[in-house]
């Protein structure tokens, strides 16, 4: 339950959202797609095919968990700390 609410607390950040998008931004770039760019196959599927499809459903996680941490009503506990 503690780490439920430490985690909540720390995705309503402003810094969170901007660290994410980047990192979200970076790892669509250049040197991630060339090393994933390989003939290789899983299950009869390209690696670079996994790679995308791996990135966007992680996105749509970390989207879930930001938008579940801003419904999310402030504790009464966190609001004392503050003072």
């Amino acid at each position: 339950m503690k780490l439920r609410v430490a985690l909540f607390k720390r995705l309503r950040l402003r810094e969170s959202w901007v660290i994410f998008f980047i990192l979200g931004f970076v790892m669509m770039n250049y040197p991630f797609i060339q090393i994933f760019n390989k003939p290789y196959r899983i299950f009869s599927i390209p690696l670079l095919y996994l790679y995308f499809v791996g990135g966007w459903a992680l996105s749509i996680v970390v989207i879930f968990l930001f938008t579940r941490a801003i419904d999310q009503p402030e504790d009464e506990q966190d609001e004392g700390d503050h003072r």
